[in-house]
This record gives structure tokens, C-alpha cells and sequence, in this order.
């Protein structure tokens, strides 16, 4: 049934009209934001200072009919600055920060990667969200990985060791004294790394069911020079091991077909005083509390990736990337802990500590 005209508020047309517009330009942002990145502009430039798209062509190499196409983009994005008097191109502290600046808390490349590789695999995910059927975690594009670790790397590296952990009940004496760890579902090793770097009197062992994703932290704790981590291909329900005095996963358990099971398993290979740790996203109980743009990314991911992953497996309970706190401390009772609390929280995650 159709609409009637008579109920058609052009007002609230106009204004949602504006919004998708701009959704839509923001959609060729992140494409452009994206190629920046891998061609390696925004350093270029943020290392050029202001210059002339030539100039700039010159430095890094790309083809200036490209580059002037894409700066101009970038520059009516409001991603790179210009000056129309003498044609040149910038980028200012605030900009370097969001796009240039690896490895730090305000970079949104990381972002940008996996929104990518998400449209680069829409075939799939199409047919996935129409039959209803699962996805594996293994059947994403590469660059969804490295996003993804990209993405959450640094708010670990900016909460984890000074924040996080030692919200959590005497868990960081134990660390600096020499703790058995699981790092479970740890991905490309990023928070099994850091871990291992802040307390090397402790044994971090970084468990993941991707293969190829152990292979890339084992190169990453090589690179690093850290010797106090192990790492293992299993499932959250089946790595081996006993007596672990701190467990915990970082933005996982929701993605995981099982994760009573998961939790269950964990709370069996722990100490009777071990403690877990279950970081996920920031998110209300209800829709109704979620109706905000961060909420709004996590769903979309929520819908190509972590509902299809956790389908993908037995049980297939599908949380959601917004299951909330009350919903997961559900998850933790089920598995047999009995103390669960919000140990502390950030803009983008909840942390919860979860004890027999």
C-alpha cells in the first residue's frame, strides 16, 4: 500500500533527503580515504607540507591527473585542506591524526579497511542476508582481518594496560608477579602482544580459531621481539591447557556460534580464583537506547559479519554486535559465573569482569 500524498511531509522528506546525501558522500569518503591510505598520500603530504598536486606527484609517485581528482575530492570532503589562491594542497594536524597517523587512537583507517572489504565481498553478503544462511569468520577478504585488527589495535593499546585491567579485581599484581593468560579468539595478536610487552614475567597465550590469523601473530610477537607468548589454532571451546589465572576476549564472544560453551570451557581451565575478562562493544539493552551513529556501524557490521560468523557454527546463538551488558551477563551466568559486573567502560566499549 502505498503512501497517500496527503500524508507525504515534504519537510521530513527534505531533511532525510539531505541526510542520505550526505551518507552518500561519506560512502565515497571512505572509498577515497581508503586509496589515500594504501598509496600512501595522506603521509606524503602531511610530510610535503602545503604543495601543489604535481609537486605532491612528484613526492609519492602517483599520477597527477589521478591525484588531482582525488585531492580535489578529498578537499570538498573536507579530508585535506586547500588554498585557491596559490592551488595547493594540506593537511592539518586534525586531519593528519584521523588519516595518517598508524597506530593511534584517533586513526580511522582501520575503519575505512573493513567498510571496504565489506563492499568488496557484496555478492556474498547479499546472498548470505537473503537465504538467511552463515558466513565463517575464513570466507571474509584479507583486508577485512587487517582492518579489523587495524580498527581495534588502538583503543587496546590506549586502555588495555593502563585502564582495563586494572579496573578488574587484583588480576594486574597477578600479571606483574607472573600469570598464566588465555587470550582467546585474540585474531592477529595485537592484545595478546601488548600484554605480553607490559608483563613479561607472565605467559600470554593467544588462541584463535583462523590459522592464517595466527600465522600473522606469530610474525607480529617475532617482530616485536616478545618471547613470553604461545599461540594456538583452536576453537574457544576446545584449546588446551589448564590453571590459567586470567582469561579473557576482546570483541568476540558475540561473534561466536557458542558462546556459553566458549565461556563454560573458559571457566573450566581457569583457577578457582582466575578471573575473565569479556570486552565488547558499547551498547544500551534495547534498540530503543541504540538508535545513535555508533550503534548504527555496529549493527551494519553486526549483519555482515558477526550474526553470519556466528551462524556459521554450532549452535549459531548469533548476539549480535549490540547484544548489551544484560544479555551477556546472561551468557556468563549460563556458563556458571555467578559474579559478573561493568568493571569500567570507554565511548566504544564495555568491559565486564566475570568470576565464579
Amino acid at each position: 500500500m502505498h503512501v497517500s500524498e496527503q500524508s507525504f511531509d515534504e519537510a521530513k522528506f527534505a531533511e532525510l533527503q539531505g541526510k542520505v546525501l550526505g551518507d552518500i558522500g561519506g560512502a565515497v569518503g571512505v572509498l577515497m580515504a581508503y586509496i589515500g591510505d594504501q598509496a600512501g598520500v595522506y603521509k606524503a603530504l602531511e610530510k610535503a607540507g602545503p604543495c601543489t598536486h604535481k609537486t605532491l606527484s612528484e613526492k609519492s609517485g602517483i599520477d597527477p591527473r589521478y591525484l588531482r581528482e582525488w585531492l580535489s575530492s578529498n578537499a570538498a570532503s573536507g579530508y585535506v585542506g586547500y588554498d585557491a589562491a596559490d592551488d595547493t594542497f594540506s593537511l592539518s594536524p586534525e586531519q593528519a591524526a584521523l588519516f595518517a597517523h598508524e597506530g593511534e587512537p584517533t586513526c580511522m583507517q582501520g575503519f575505512f579497511e573493513t567498510i571496504v572489504a565489506q563492499y568488496a565481498g557484496y555478492e556474498t553478503a547479499v546472498d548470505v542476508f537473503k537465504t538467511g544462511k552463515g558466513r565463517p569468520w575464513s570466507d571474509h577478504l584479507p583486508c577485512c582481518f587487517c582492518g579489523t585488527d587495524r580498527f581495534f589495535r588502538p583503543g587496546y593499546a590506549a586502555n588495555l594496560v593502563e585502564n582495563w585491567i586494572p579496573a578488574l579485581d587484583g588480576v594486574e599484581a597477578k600479571l606483574k608477579s607472573g600469570a598464566k593468560v588465555a587470550d582467546v579468539g585474540c585474531g592477529h595478536g595485537s592484545s595478546t602482544i601488548l600484554m605480553a610487552q607490559a608483563y613479561p614475567k607472565s605467559t600470554i597465550h593467544g588462541i584463535d580459531f583462523h590459522g592464517p590469523s595466527i600465522d600473522e601473530a606469530r610474525s607480529k610477537a617475532k617482530r616485536a621481539g616478545v618471547r613470553n607468548v604461545e599461540f594456538h589454532v583452536s576453537s574457544a571451546k576446545e584449546f588446551s591447557g589448564s590453571d590459567f589465572d586470567f582469561a579473557c576476549i576482546f570483541d568476540a564472544l558475540h561473534d561466536m556460534g557458542d558462546p556459553v560453551g566458549a565461556a563454560a570451557h573458559i571457566k573450566e581451565v581457569l583457577k578457582p580464583d582466575g578471573t575473565f575478562m569479556v570486552v565488547e562493544p558499547a551498547a544500551a539493552d534495547s534498540l530503543g537506547e541504540n538508535l545513535n551513529v555508533l550503534a548504527a556501524i555496529f549493527y551494519g557490521f553486526s549483519t555482515t559479519i558477526c550474526v553470519p560468523t556466528s551462524r556459521s557454527q554450532e549452535v549459531g546463538l548469533a548476539l549480535g554486535a549490540q547484544a548489551g551488558e544484560k544479555q551477556l551477563t546472561e551468557v556468563l551466568n549460563q556458563a556458571g559465573f555467578s559474579a559478573v559486573r561493568r568493571a569500567t567502560e570507554t565511548p566504544t566499549n564495555m568491559v565486564l569482569e566475570a568470576r565464579a
